[in-house]
């Protein structure tokens, strides 16, 4: 009984998480230089145009592990407009989805000259999703609602976004799944809201020919089930002849929790784990290695989870611009 009340503590514990794995899950690859995954006004607001490609794995050694990989493509058009696809490949278990999205912004200069950073920035995606339901393996005598084959479902929806870069300092505020979406394959069982609330917010101190230090804070609540978390995430960089080097070590806490037996009373947790992320530029390349761990009494198991992310500049502006701003420069 003990190891059943355990197991479903751990369900309630993650439900967090379970709804974030609609769409792409907001993890931590935001801060490996990917704004543009969680933010589509990001799209075209830096001075390059970027690949990123990110292969994430937890559990290692547990049998159908959640795992995602993600490959996305933001740049300039024009002067005053961006573009973006990211494509995605999430699995979970029996579940899977699969997605494409596309994004346009369209960037406001406020500034007199090309150097000085002042950009407002609006941008909108549109996305299609198909989720998967695979049967075939869960090998049980006969059920009603259990259909024995694969199911799948696809759908369509918006993320708005909008962000303000003025020199070193940085905000973003966006929507994800702003349309209220009919998913037949989980009717039963999950709203058709899937709404989220993005907020983040950081600036970077510093010169640029020493060590350079960037504190920033993500945000994000559920519209439906108000479940809420939040980033507290700083950053250092260190300018070098070959590029940079740069580190970060980000703490999630979720406001809610859940309550579970301990044997000789009743305890509760909340969702916490820290994500320490290394990093190095070298001219247009970049490569950042991410593993985050959960705390607390109650665990899946002992173990982490990893990410790689590789990434690529191209078509980069020869002036830069004049400003500790990373993500844009």
């Amino acid at each position: 009984m003990k190891l059943k009340t355990r197991v479903l503590f751990i369900f309630l514990l993650t439900s967090f998480y379970t709804y974030a794995q609609e769409g792409i899950p907001v993890y931590s690859d935001y801060l490996s230089d990917n704004y543009y995954l969680i933010h589509p006004s990001m799209a075209g607001a830096a001075n390059c145009a970027k690949i990123r490609l990110t292969a994430r794995k937890q559990w290692f050694g547990q049998d159908d592990a959640p795992s995602l990989q993600t490959l996305s493509f933001n740049g300039r058009i024009g002067e005053r407009s961006g573009a973006g696809i990211i494509v995605f490949n999430d699995k979970n278990g029996y579940h899977s989805q699969k997605g494409m999205k596309l994004t346009y912004a369209h960037h406001i200069m406020f500034s007199r000259d090309e150097v000085d950073l002042n950009q407002l920035s609006f941008g909108i995606s549109g996305g299609l999703i198909q989720n998967q339901l695979d049967e075939t393996k869960f090998g049980t005598t006969f059920d009603p609602l259990v259909f024995g084959s694969i199911q799948k479902d696809s759908y369509f929806n918006i993320d708005v976004g909008a962000s303000y870069n003025f020199l070193d300092f940085y905000a973003h505020a966006t929507v994800q799944g702003l349309i209220e979406t009919r998913r037949e394959l989980y009717t039963d069982y999950e709203s058709d809201n899937l709404r989220k609330f993005l907020l983040s917010a950081g600036y970077v101190f510093g010169k640029s020919e020493s060590i350079t230090w960037e504190p920033s804070i993500l945000f994000q609540i559920f519209d439906k089930t108000k479940e809420k978390s939040i980033d507290l995430n700083l950053k250092a960089y260190k300018n070098l002849d070959f590029g940079s080097l740069w580190a970060a070590l980000s703490y999630r806490r979720s406001f809610d929790g859940a309550q579970y037996s301990t044997g000789s009373g009743v305890a509760a947790q909340k969702l916490q784990y820290f994500t320490p992320i290394v990093g190095v530029n070298v001219k247009n390349f970049m490569f950042a290695y991410t593993y985050s761990h959960v705390t607390g009494d109650v665990k899946f198991d002992t173990g982490g989870y990893h990410q790689i992310t590789l990434g690529i500049n191209l078509f980069c502006k020869k002036e830069r611009y004049n400003c500790n701003c990373p993500a844009i420069n």
